[in-house]
């Protein structure tokens, strides 16, 4: 039984499927699974005990070759790839993306079955058009991990329980550890770490808030670490400009594997709607997730033990990436208040001992 999964991105998008790749493996013990995924988010499923291959669409990469004049090596790279995608004749072909830039792998590849939802789903671009079984569309007001599981239901692959499974390694973990004590983390303390940045700027809470959490955080008796990508850095540094305290900023000294073993680490996540959410709640740390333009009902942190903050202001979620009122207020009229006592009970709860 050979099977082909094929979701390219995001982070968490990657993440919220992981669940289904783990139900096709109790399902299927001795089935060939594959996984075709883009480069930025390799890294999620590189290694996972339930995966045999993993396909790496390096989609970016030819497109900046494109650009820079590298035309026909940005050709061949792509033939090549195309080539390997058509290298095995799969049982069974699931589209968990549902985009276009993604359809063509699914109308390039040996698949008896090529199955996904059809029309009805938000963002789908038509890419159904290259199925040979189409799901009828279901809800999107349920939770990306439900909407992948509830696919698998429809062609009779059930599962009883939501397993994440990321593959952290010890080398990842003792990576993390490093750096905590490198970046002159004080031990001893509950950990918590903020990821602050989004790539939407309806998305972001204000940088002079995060400061006062941070340091309000820090006087309670906590060590806080700041995370997030390469390009974040600078703006993460003006946030620690901000402090009385002096905390690490890690962001861009991770890759995602040794930034979910930090977030292991972790007595609680304070983060945006971003990749890094959905790691946390994937290796079992408690997330306070800030929403404003977006919908946790359909894609928060996935499991009872997170909190999510969010104001009953009527135009939200509008799932835009730019304010049409101009106010981003869903975002602007989070207190920090409202985030201290979200947190507070995680970090006093008993059990694992995170961050200790």
């Amino acid at each position: 039984m050979n099977i082909l999964i094929v979701k390219t991105s995001a982070i968490g998008d990657v993440i919220h499927t992981l669940p289904a790749l783990n139900c096709l493996r109790q399902h299927f013990p001795e089935a060939h699974i594959t996984w075709l995924i883009e480069e930025a988010a390799v890294d999620i499923v590189q290694g996972h005990p339930a995966l045999d291959r993993v396909l790496i669409v390096r989609r970016k990469e030819w497109i900046r070759m494109w650009r820079q004049g590298q035309r026909l090596a940005a050709l061949q790279q792509a033939l090549r790839f195309a080539q390997t995608v058509r290298d095995t004749r799969y049982d069974l072909l699931i589209d968990f993306q549902n985009l276009l830039k993604s359809s063509i792998w699914v109308a390039l590849a040996h698949a008896k079955r090529k199955i996904g939802y059809g029309s009805g789903m938000d963002h789908s671009e038509m890419s159904y058009v290259f199925l040979n079984e189409r799901i009828p569309a279901v809800s999107m007001d349920q939770h990306a991990v439900d909407r992948e599981l509830q696919l698998l239901r429809s062609i009779k692959i059930d599962c009883k329980d939501v397993v994440f499974d990321l593959p952290v390694s010890n080398g990842s973990r003792h990576s993390a550890l490093d750096l905590l004590r490198t970046s002159g983390a004080s031990s001893g303390r509950p950990l918590v770490a903020i990821n602050p940045m989004t790539t939407w700027p309806t998305k972001h809470w204000q940088d002079e808030k995060f400061a006062l959490l941070a340091d309000r955080l820090v006087d309670e008796g906590n060590t806080v670490v700041f995370t997030g990508g390469e390009n974040d850095r600078q703006a993460i540094g003006s946030i620690c400009a901000m402090m009385r305290n002096e905390v690490p900023n890690l962001a861009g000294q991770t890759s995602l594997k040794e930034l979910a073993a930090l977030y292991g680490l972790a007595k609680a996540l304070i983060t945006t709607d971003t990749g890094p959410m959905h790691i946390a709640a994937a290796v079992g740390t408690p997330v306070v997730a800030l929403f404003g333009p977006t919908a946790p009902w359909r894609t928060g942190p996935y499991g009872d033990k997170n909190r999510v903050i969010r104001l009953a202001i009527s135009c939200s979620p509008c799932l835009k990436k730019e304010c049409p009122l101009g106010t981003t207020a869903c975002m602007k009229q989070i207190m920090v208040e409202d985030v201290v006592a979200a947190v507070n009970p995680l970090l006093s709860a008993p059990g694992s001992g995170k961050g200790e």
